[in-house]
């Protein structure tokens, strides 16, 4: 399909886009690494937080990228390229990562040879907690990662000049291998950058977690995006109300299943009340973090599925941006919960800082600076895919 046919015509972005997310990455890595020099512990948890965020985006979106081919999905092909932008982070996880191997013993109480030496469930877990095999699985696992994303994007963004229908095919079978890959990595990551932090506790459902996780943050900044874009002329006008309500749908789907996620980890282990099971849960039930997961039960859960339940919301692009915005900053404030607890896990003290905000400005920079720059370069929308005829004519 033309780029007539498809009413798409290609047009700049504003060049403030660019310039606001270099500013804010900038001013990031230049208060992260204040941060480092002032606090380098407190700085590595956060550090840490910021980076987990940004995984669930990257990786969120290469998902929903291979979803739509491994489904054959039509009504999302108007949307596909803004994720393939919104998964642009992914090769830089082998470099952001760098400085989180050098703080692993800030943050893992299992890299201490003294804590380990008087500690029989440490040592018992020491053939897979243990440094050199941490780093090379996690490199491993961030380099498979980087080859499917330059794979499957290299081939869409192929199409648009051959409109060659093979390369969809082939997509498809990449992106096949990349969701069963995925849904094994994923869960790696959950348990060494997460779990671990917690040496004594574990959960087999972890992965799921940090899975509705990721998938849940990718639709939200993909819906604002794609929102905001329809909504000034960046995409095809023939976007309607029906490619809203999947994305709409589709948010509150996530918001149900990490719902039905979370409530099934804390009810098995509530009613196992095992010592080693409950003291993830007990940390976060003391202090400041008691009021903090009463908050995520209402801003993480409730708030959303109200705002999105009514089939009217899903439709309507001003509630639509505002759930998307809503999920994005609370989607934060669960990974946030997820890590900053663990600090006093590792003998530190835990205490509201400035340094928490500082990262997150790194994440955002990061995230406008790359879209700006693949914008200048692509099409935000996949002219040359066999499917995007189709996707005109979905209806609910």
């Amino acid at each position: 399909m033309s780029q007539i046919e498809s009413g798409y015509v290609k047009k700049e972005l504003p060049k403030s886009l660019g310039t606001i997310g270099a500013i804010l990455l900038i001013a990031g890595i230049a208060l992260g690494i204040t941060s480092y020099l002032v606090d380098p512990a407190r700085a590595a948890f956060s550090y840490l937080t910021s980076f987990i965020y940004l995984i669930c985006i990257g990786i969120g979106s290469l998902f929903l990228v291979s979803l739509e081919y491994a489904a054959g999905a039509v009504w999302s092909v108007p949307f596909r390229r803004v994720s393939e932008f919104l998964a642009a982070s992914v090769p830089f996880f082998i470099i952001l990562v760098i400085p989180l191997f050098f703080s692993m013993h800030n943050l893992f109480i299992w890299t201490n040879p003294i804590a380990v030496a008087h500690d029989k469930v440490l040592q018992q877990r020491s053939t897979y907690l243990n440094i050199p095999f941490f780093v090379i699985r996690d490199v491993i696992i961030f380099l498979i990662w980087t080859a499917f994303y330059f794979i499957i994007i290299k081939n869409s963004r192929k199409q648009d000049v051959s409109a060659d229908q093979k390369l969809t095919s082939r997509n498809i079978k990449f992106s096949i291998a990349f969701i069963v890959i995925f849904a094994f990595t994923i869960s790696v990551i959950s348990f060494d950058w997460l779990m671990s932090m917690t040496p004594h506790w574990f959960s087999t459902i972890f992965g799921v977690y940090l899975f509705a996780d990721s998938v849940w943050v990718a639709l939200a900044v993909l819906t604002l995006f794609s929102v905001i874009l329809t909504e000034r002329g960046y995409l095809s006008p023939k976007i309607r109300s029906d490619h809203y309500y999947s994305l709409g749908i589709l948010m509150f789907a996530f918001t149900v299943f990490w719902a039905y996620i979370a409530f099934s980890q804390y009810m098995l282990q509530w009613y196992g009340n095992l010592p080693e099971e409950i003291v993830y849960y007990v940390h976060r039930w003391t202090g400041v973090w008691k009021y903090i997961s009463l908050a995520l039960v209402i801003t993480h859960f409730i708030v959303p599925f109200l705002l999105l339940l009514p089939r009217g919301s899903k439709t309507n692009p001003g509630m639509l941006k505002f759930a998307a915005i809503w999920i994005i900053i609370f989607q934060f404030l669960d990974v946030y919960w997820l890590v900053m607890p663990s600090m006093v896990d590792n003998g530190f003290t835990y205490s509201f800082s400035w340094i928490d905000f500082t990262f997150p400005l790194a994440v955002v920079g990061l995230i406008l600076w790359l879209f700006s720059v693949l914008a200048k370069k692509n099409n935000l929308l996949a002219v040359g895919d066999p499917k995007l005829k189709r996707s005109w004519e979905f209806h609910i």
